[in-house]
């Protein structure tokens, strides 16, 4: 797989990282057995970067990649976050005691005792970011993180903090139905050096091999409560989704490699970081980034899906409240 560069000081990781909030069952359920097939599947594929979250499961995704880092011996660069709380009273805290605890036990749940990125999940309003970055730039200094960066952020904030401590990387989710940060923060990351990291690169799991099927019993209730997914949102997503995978096929590509090289296409410092369930999936990806993004194909790919043309939010009220909003 290509490498590209994870922040102006970071490491050299695969093209394609490997999201992990699936194995915390927050898209349906699952199993370590299962969480390991897909963890071996990447790594020999060649994905070298795996991000996960105190959040998931919550834990449980960092206990699993823990085992899994203990049985295998490898070595890949680990990202994990902390910020959101569950707690209805303080749902985000950016206190630099709190992030500190909690990355403390991110490192007994990773078994390590440093992590290559940690992220807040979420940005606290009452707490200044520059005393975040403060914050990160001690945890550098002391080597228990090697980098730092935010998650669904603006570009101000992100300009804010990297004057502190310069920010590794910003994590924001993006995609074919997902274009936010087109208006500034993914141009404002490439201007400072900053790698930009797509989550839910797939959207959801709408560009996959197949169509997925919100009413299905393991589709998870934290997709079901998103707009895109209720009726009558999905059926013209659904719709146009097909559409992607006609186009995909007639290019002999599976539709979830040629979304991938998309976003691989937008800047030689996005890192998407797709997640999955099942080893299979993850094999779907497999060439994305050895696909040639010709003037041709990406005309198409925009009359088949334009800047735009997701029916519904991608969140609901509830999960929309955190995430920073600066169009």
């Amino acid at each position: 797989m290509k490498q590209r560069k994870l922040g102006a000081a970071g490491p050299h990781v695969g093209a394609l990282g490997l999201g992990c909030m699936s194995f915390g069952g927050l898209t349906g359920p699952t199993n370590e057995a299962d969480s390991f097939a897909v963890l071996d599947k990447a790594w020999d594929m060649g994905m070298t970067h795996f991000d996960t979250a105190n959040i998931y499961g919550p834990y449980t995704s960092e206990e699993v990649m823990g085992r899994w880092l203990a049985s295998r011996g490898h070595k890949p660069s680990i990202a994990t976050k902390a910020s959101i709380t569950r707690d209805g009273k303080h749902p985000v805290s950016n206190d630099p005691a709190y992030l500190e605890a909690e990355l403390e036990g991110s490192f007994k749940r990773l078994g390590v005792d440093y992590v290559d990125l940690f992220y807040i999940h979420r940005r606290e309003p009452a707490v200044p970011v520059e005393d975040v970055a403060g914050f990160m730039g001690r945890m550098i200094e002391a080597g228990k993180i090697r980098g730092w960066g935010m998650s669904e952020i603006s570009p101000t904030t992100l300009r804010r903090g990297h004057a502190v401590t310069p920010v590794s990387a910003v994590q924001n989710e993006y995609s074919l139905w997902t274009r936010l940060p087109e208006l500034g923060l993914l141009q404002e990351c490439g201007r400072l050096g900053v790698a930009f990291i797509p989550f839910s690169p797939l959207a959801r799991g709408v560009f996959g091999r197949s169509a997925i099927d919100p009413s299905h019993s393991d589709f998870g209730a934290f997709r079901l409560e998103m707009p895109r997914f209720q009726a009558p949102n999905w059926a013209q997503n659904r719709s146009r989704a097909q559409a992607f995978q006609t186009l995909a096929a007639e290019y002999g590509h599976s539709a979830p490699a040629l979304a991938l090289a998309w976003l691989l296409a937008q800047g030689d410092h996005v890192i998407p970081i797709p997640g999955s369930r099942t080893a299979a999936h993850v094999g779907d990806w497999e060439g994305a980034d050895q696909i040639d993004m010709t003037p041709d194909l990406v005309a198409k790919i925009d009359a088949v899906l334009p800047v735009g043309w997701a029916w519904g939010d991608r969140y609901s009220e509830g999960q929309s409240k955190a995430p920073e909003r600066y169009c």
